[in-house]
């Protein structure tokens, strides 16, 4: 440019001396020319920018990782999450004109009451510039299905309530097969780019398959499995097999086909497939070179391109099963576990054996020796305020004092009596301690106590009537033994 201004600036000096720089060479003028239709067409093309307002909306359940997931394709390690309609961006750079710009993510809440913005995400204006994606948990995937149909019966209903022209809506769905269709598999090139149809090539295309684009929403559509990294949790805590996770697969793997989509795994924690994911939105949003193949062998990075898939290809996945029928409800084996009740419970810790008999041993030697009998409660009286003694002694001091055999029961009675007389001499009369309230023996009849003198005409009549017992002297402390044998 700048020696296109300096030619124009030559040629119009007025005529004066002339001189061999007055007169240039026509060769130079040649290549000045070439240099400025150069400069001239670099400036043209710097102008085709990297296009704005491409949108990529993201719905899926709640807790699915919708934002997580955005957040890490904007490189943002710190985030907050919303509610409603959460807006996020990721970069786009084009290293061929040194352009760069931003491409809007909308992330849809997971809650239904608010489907409704989806109006300000994808507008009429937007809907040939957008890109929907999906997302389903790989750890609840008893509700993958359900989730991907759900979703995409509120994209649907969006859609239509948008009133998209009749012309403009055929041309988005034309779009979508052409692409279907046209999809070549990546490293079929010498430098590894997909290779390209020639026109006759072009000009016959396949057939799409009889359950291929069923649902055709005129935008492109790419379903991601997040938290892939708990299918190992799966194995554990669920008997999970690999079976079970073919079955999976090829139940999602049959809905992309009916919607034409494309199909990730990918997991936040272990990175993977992340890249994969930047690379394939700006290819079908920016029309970048994209060339990662289809992967269907590592279980937890799966991607399905779309255009790649049929339904000869998920058949592959069927061989596999054992336990499991194809055909089989994917409700019927991909059963939702029950829900566990936790109780918090606080666990008690059983002590050791001999730390419990040693303490038990301690308890039961700080406690006092068992009694032959009970004490007698001197403060207990009867209605008529007369002393009474307990019974339970006496009965204890009847039921020592008798003997095994050979004694009559009134030669009971007087050893009983005798070692009563016995005790209370031995106590030092009546106003010592004891011999009051205290004596164990004390016998009452009629509701009067007896004294010495009754106990000793009891006992004078008692040897009267038996002759042969032989009373020992109330003095003698052996009477107590008993005599008679």
């Amino acid at each position: 440019m700048a020696t296109s201004g300096r030619s124009a600036l030559l040629s119009s000096t007025p005529s004066g001396p002339k001189s061999a720089l007055d007169h240039p060479n026509p060769e130079e003028d040649d290549g000045q020319n070439l240099w400025s239709t150069i400069l001239s067409e670099v400036s043209t093309h710097s102008r085709s920018k990297l296009p704005s307002g491409k949108n990529v909306l993201v719905m899926g359940e709640v807790g699915s990782g919708k934002t997580t997931l955005v957040a890490k394709l904007q490189g943002v390690e710190d985030y907050m999450k919303g509610r409603g309609l959460e807006y996020l961006y990721f970069s786009v750079h084009d290293d061929d004109v040194d352009d760069q710009t931003r491409c809007n993510a909308w992330v849809l809440d997971g809650d239904l009451y608010h489907k409704g913005l989806q109006g300000v995400a994808v507008p009429v204006s937007a809907v040939g510039n957008s890109v929907l994606v999906v997302t389903v948990d790989m750890s609840r995937p008893w509700n993958a299905l359900d989730s991907l149909q759900k979703w995409a019966a509120v994209a649907r209903e969006h859609i239509d309530k948008l009133r998209v022209p009749p012309e403009t809506l055929r041309d988005l769905e034309h779009r979508l097969v052409k692409q279907f269709q046209e999809y070549t598999e990546p490293g079929s090139g010498e430098d590894g780019a997909p290779q390209r149809r020639s026109e006759e090539e072009e000009s016959v295309l396949l057939p799409l398959g009889e359950n291929t684009l069923t649902n055709n929403l005129g935008i492109p559509m790419v379903v991601v499995c997040t938290k892939c990294d708990a299918i190992s949790t799966l194995e554990k805590e669920h008997d999970y097999r690999d079976e079970h996770l073919d079955f999976i697969q090829s139940h999602i793997r049959r809905f992309c086909l009916q919607y034409g989509a494309s199909l990730l795994y990918t997991s936040v924690k272990e990175m993977k497939n992340l890249d994969v994911l930047y690379k394939y939105l700006v290819h079908r949003l920016y029309g970048f070179p994209f060339h990662s193949p289809a992967q269907v062998v590592e279980r937890d990075a799966v991607f399905i391109p779309s255009g790649w898939d049929n339904e000869k290809k998920i058949a592959i996945l069927h061989e596999n099963f054992q336990t499991i029928k194809a055909e089989d409800n994917f409700e019927d084996v991909i059963v939702k576990p029950p829900v566990r009740k936790f109780v918090h419970e606080k666990e008690i810790q059983a002590e050791d054996d001999q730390v419990f008999l040693v303490k038990l041993q301690s308890l039961l030697a700080k406690q006092p020796a068992a009694s032959a009998g009970r004490p007698v409660d001197t403060t207990t009286r009867a209605p008529s305020g007369s002393p009474r003694t307990s019974n339970r002694s006496a009965a204890a001091n009847v039921a020592n004092t008798m003997p095994q055999s050979g004694q009559t029961s009134e030669g009971v009675l007087a050893n009983f009596f005798n070692s009563l007389l016995t005790k209370k001499a031995g106590a030092g009369g009546p106003g010592t301690p004891g011999s009051a309230n205290n004596t164990p023996g004390t016998v009452r009849k009629s509701g009067s106590k007896l004294g010495l003198s009754d106990v000793q005409a009891e006992l004078d009549r008692i040897s009267n009537r038996d002759s042969d017992l032989d009373l020992p002297n109330a003095n003698d402390s052996t009477a107590t033994d008993g005599q008679d044998t």
